[in-house]
């Protein structure tokens, strides 16, 4: 440090390095041309030096660009400064609106009537909402009667009156039925000043080479004491101004003497070699630099770092490693059904506050199972909108639209569920076997939709035998095993396929019905097929060979054929059916690779 304070390091190509290398604020105290260090300045953010070059140099350019760089810093009273320097006024005028100093915006106003800016002036008071004043900018340049529109509209019927007399038969009319408002800007709750800055503690360059920051600091620490740069704006009194002076409104800079009288200890300096500095301060001193605390995780990222349950990744906002995950799982490729349960779940996992109304939304997370004597360190799952309970209530709901023959509102029910089940959590494995067996949902789902499709098969007798026949072996609970045998055996028997009739027959009275009337159509239609036992036409259809139904040609695929299933919903396919979208769920890709659902953190222990 010595060296370089004793040693002449000059020259454009020792600045131009350093400032190449990224280090303008040491190249800064190697330059002794005001422009160049005030360029330096603004590059290394060095607000203070900037304004130091700027006061030497004193030019409207340099002013310009030192309160861009104040305002990108959020130093307002160096903004405002730099404004005055300028005589910027429209930009003054907008610096005071906007950090609610409505005292200097009144003051710039009069200064606008002084320099006869009339644009100016109204604009203030347009800030300032004053329509008196706007009243009579309009009146004063001729503008008859938009001033009386202005007063009549906001009630200043006094001056309204007057000027109505003046306009005579021109008096304007006004529409009817329309209730008048005065837009006046929103009061300030405070008057803001800088924005607030960390301290910092000065580096060795600062603190060992800036030898002209001391004298400099203190001449502008007594400028800028009160901290509030508008006090250089000095407004007299303007009543007795002509238009256009304002030499008397605007002070210039004071000039300060320097105090030269003599005095003190006259203690005389010692030549002490240059390695016989000493540290300033005590190794356990203790430092008075504020440090700012470290932020801390965001509670959606611990979510996502701490589970592999889809529904916490999209809980968490995550919804490309949520997508990953259920196709990893599950085999998921359609991601479109699964749209409104991924924001629901977001959304639902969050809870938003208001501030101020210039202030975002503060967006706080809701954590799953929190009560007050939850450790504060420790985060708990999302909270999900989601649940096992609301599946067994849609579960009913299917049931109930399926006995009463609304196949497709039964459809949507079942649908609801199969999109559902791949974003649900659950806590103890009972839980996780009973959510696999709402999977089991699909073979119902296959069932109604061969049997929508049977009813849309209006020319095709056979293919409707074989579409009834079929919907009897997808496992139905037994009161919907009784409709589906009742309904196969009557459009069997109405073909003629006696043999097949019969068959639906012996099934419906195996389940012993409660309804009277199912047992006796079931006997006498077994009665009539036992003295002609044959069929019509032949189908697609052999009860004796146990079989399972393709989800999506509805052809029989009996056992020890070759079939490929659904990763999530376990539905069979034909082989041709290899990499098509299952036509069931409408998820996964049929014959994909999936390790299986995974909805519980206990799984994974």
């Amino acid at each position: 440090m010595s060296m370089i304070k004793n040693s002449e390091l000059c020259g454009q190509a020792m600045i131009a390095y350093l400032q190449q290398k990224g280090f303008p604020q040491v190249a800064l105290y190697f330059v002794k041309d005001e422009r160049t260090r005030f360029n330096l300045a603004l590059e290394s953010g060095n607000i203070e030096k900037a304004l130091e070059s700027a006061k030497k140099i004193d030019e409207k350019d340099h002013w310009y660009r030192l309160g861009v760089e104040a305002l990108r810093q959020g130093n307002a009273g160096i903004v405002e400064y730099a404004y005055q320097k300028t005589k910027n006024f429209e930009r003054l005028s907008f610096h005071y609106l906007i950090t609610g100093n409505l005292d200097k915006l009144s003051k710039m106003m009069k200064i606008a009537e002084v320099k006869n800016d009339v644009m100016g002036q109204f604009h203030d008071a347009l800030y300032l909402g004053d329509v008196r004043e706007r009243v009579k900018i309009l009146e004063n340049a001729g503008h008859l009667p938009l001033a009386y529109i202005t007063a009549s509209v906001h009630g200043l019927h006094d001056i309204a009156e007057r000027l109505g007399k003046e306009l005579g038969d021109n008096v304007p009319s006004l529409p009817g039925g329309k209730q008048a408002s005065l837009l006046v800007p929103p009061s300030p709750v405070l008057c803001a000043g800088d924005w607030p800055l960390l301290m910092v503690s000065k580096g060795i360059f600062e603190g060992g080479l800036d030898d002209t920051g001391r004298g400099v600091d203190e001449d502008y620490e007594e400028e800028a004491a009160d901290a509030d740069w508008g006090e250089a704006l000095d407004i007299v009194e303007v009543a007795n101004l002509q238009n256009g002076d304002v030499s008397l409104v605007l002070d210039d800079e004071a000039v300060h003497e320097e105090n030269d009288e003599e005095g003190g200890w006259d203690l005389e300096d010692l030549d002490l070699p240059p390695d016989a500095e000493t540290p300033k301060t005590a190794p356990n001193a203790r430092s008075s630099v504020f440090v700012t605390p470290t932020p801390g995780m965001p509670v959606s990222q611990i979510w996502v770092q701490k589970s592999s349950l889809a529904a916490e990744h999209a809980a968490a906002g995550d919804f490309d490693t949520a997508m990953r995950l259920l196709s990893r799982q599950l085999g998921v490729k359609n991601f479109s059904p699964l749209k409104s349960q991924f924001i629901d779940i977001h959304m639902g996992s969050h809870t938003y506050l208001r501030a101020f109304t210039s202030a975002p939304v503060i967006s706080i997370a809701v954590e799953r199972g929190w009560n007050d004597s939850a450790t504060p360190n420790v985060r708990r799952p999302p909270a999900l909108v989601f649940n096992f309970s609301q599946l067994e209530e849609k579960l009913k709901a299917g049931y109930k639209a399926t006995t009463a023959g609304k196949f497709s509102e039964a459809l949507r029910h079942f649908l609801s569920i199969l999109h559902t089940i791949p974003l649900i959590v659950v806590e103890t494995r009972r839980e996780v076997d009973e959510v696999k067996e709402l999977v089991y949902s699909k073979r119902i789902c296959s069932g109604l939709q061969m049997e929508l499709k049977r009813r849309e098969l209006k020319d095709n007798p056979v293919r409707q035998q074989e579409l009834a026949a079929y919907f009897t072996h997808c496992n139905l609970q037994v009161p919907h095993l009784r409709l589906a045998l009742l309904n196969a055996m009557t459009v069997c028997f109405k073909a003629q396929n006696l043999s097949t009739a019969a068959n639906f027959a012996r099934r419906l009275l195996e389940t012993n019905p409660s309804n009277e009337n199912q047992a006796r159509t079931a006997r006498q239609v077994l009665q009539a097929a036992e003295r002609n036992m044959r069929d019509a036409t032949q189908l697609n259809y052999d009860f004796r060979n146990p079989f399972v139904v393709c989800g999506a040609t509805y052809v029989p695929i009996y056992r020890g054929q070759k079939d490929v299933t659904c990763p999530y919903c376990y539905t069979h396919f034909v082989p041709s059916q290899q990499g098509q979208l299952c036509t069931v769920c409408d998820l996964s890709v049929v014959g994909a690779d999936a390790s299986g659902l995974l909805c519980s953190p206990s799984q994974m222990r």
